[in-house]
């Protein structure tokens, strides 16, 4: 009896060492976002009646059974849902905040205004040189905004295809991290540290992947992953398909499995995307903008006559943002006097005519409209990323906690199993006392 005393004693002290183990194992990880909260169950060992006992079963102290790690496939499906919605959010306000610097920063509307005004000095001598090298210098600063604004969406445009492409390559790699993540699992003992470490790495790299594309995933009873695309197999047991990206006409972004074409609910790749269709959007808008100046003034200059009595010239060439340029080389170029006018007329009657064509419902007002447009459209997705992200913030504190790790918990662990520790030693030392004891009679 006395050594099954000791059996007992140690047993219990291994278990409590064990769970001791695995609960510092928690506390070191309390703030690791890919680490869910480990338990230890406990299983009776029984020993089986022999010589001198009873046949049937004696309990024999107890043993560690498994490595319980806490999990909430709602709870986890919801926070990678929240989060890909939120990624698309945050992708898509990124790609137009960056398209609204280019144009405003260019300074288009301001060039605009600037072009009037000189229009409006030189009203009061039209045939002053430097009124007239003004407006020159004024217009051409306008092709230059005009030009600047269109690099700047070139430039925006690049960073968000270079960021798609990154995106794809990177959902391949944990697609493919995810395959080999099940084979360690089907080759993992259930219930082992191994088997808990692998699951949180599946978790992590599901969690990565969702912020990208958006998935659908479905487990089996090892906990081995199967990810879907736009119902398409992207993860099936230990194999992984292949993402490629092509272009759309109107500027989005077509994702292929397999060479099969799906379509994107969610994930920063799927706002790139949106983003990326409302550029070329909003770079049609600004080639409108743009034509407009051309024809707008190229029109007005075609209706008066030059310092020299010489019809008007073209004031721009190009056609649109992109080639827009100052025709005019000269300062008495500039058509102040309505057509038939001699050489050196002071008549300002096509001067009043190009400066009203650029103010009255003319280009300057198509800019504001162009810019007012874009930022209320980034007004309006910043109030639904912010609405997203409090969504997305609400799942991963309900997932925390449900999974994560309460150090509050943890420490009354600790002092739990550091006492059945003692309290096992003592049975240990019971039974010693009693060897003792009963040694000590003859």
């Amino acid at each position: 009896m006395t050594s099954s005393l000791i059996q007992i004693g140690k047993s219990g002290a291994m278990a409590a060492r064990s769970a001791l183990e695995l609960t510092a194992q928690n506390i070191a990880n309390a703030s690791n976002p890919d680490y869910a909260r480990r338990t230890l169950s406990l299983e009776e060992v029984a020993s089986k009646g022999s010589i001198g006992f009873e046949p049937g079963g004696v309990l024999s102290g107890v043993r560690p059974d498994a490595v319980l790690r806490t999990t909430s496939v709602f709870l986890q499906h919801e926070a990678r849902r929240t989060s890909g919605d939120l990624a698309r959010a945050e992708a898509e306000l990124a790609g137009l905040t960056n398209a609204e610097s280019a144009v405003e920063q260019a300074g288009i509307y301001p060039a605009i205004v600037d072009l009037e005004a000189s229009l409006s000095r030189l009203a009061s001598d039209p045939l002053g040189g430097a009124l007239r090298a003004a407006v020159l210098e004024d217009a051409d600063r306008l092709a230059q905004t005009f030009r600047i604004a269109s690099d700047g969406l070139d430039v925006t445009e690049a960073d968000m295809r270079f960021q798609a492409g990154a995106g794809v390559e990177q959902a391949n790699l944990l697609a493919a991290e995810l395959a080999r993540t099940n084979v360690g699992i089907a080759r993992s003992k259930p219930g082992s540290s191994q088997m808990a470490v692998l699951h949180d790495q599946r978790d992590a790299l599901l969690r990565d992947l969702s912020g990208l594309l958006g998935v659908d995933a479905s487990f089996d009873a090892l906990g081995r992953v199967q990810v879907q695309v736009d119902g398409q197999s992207l993860v099936s047991g230990t194999l992984a398909g292949t993402l490629a990206l092509t272009d759309n006409p109107d500027g989005s972004f077509a994702l292929s499995l397999d060479g099969t074409a799906v379509a994107l609910t969610s994930g920063s790749m799927l706002g790139q995307s949106q983003a990326n269709q409302a550029l070329t959007s909003l770079r049609g808008e600004l080639d409108v903008l743009a034509s407009s100046v051309i024809d707008t003034l190229n029109t007005a200059q075609s209706s008066g006559s030059a310092a020299d009595g010489s019809a008007g010239q073209p004031f721009f060439t190009g056609t649109n943002a992109r080639d827009i340029a100052l025709s005019l080389t000269s300062t008495g170029q500039i058509a102040t006097a309505p057509a038939g006018e001699p050489a050196g007329s002071r008549n300002i009657g096509n001067l009043q005519a190009l400066r009203d064509a650029l103010s009255n419902n003319g280009p300057a007002s198509e800019a504001d409209t162009l810019l007012f447009s874009l930022s209320s459209s980034i007004g309006a997705r910043s109030v639904t990323r912010d609405a997203l992200r409090t969504i997305a913030d609400t799942a991963q504190i309900a997932l925390t906690a449900e999974t994560g790790v309460d150090l509050d918990q943890e420490a009354t662990n600790l002092l739990r199993y550091q006492q059945a520790f003692q309290a096992n030693g003592r049975v240990i030392q019971a039974a010693s006392d009693i060897f003792d004891t009963i040694l000590g009679l003859g």
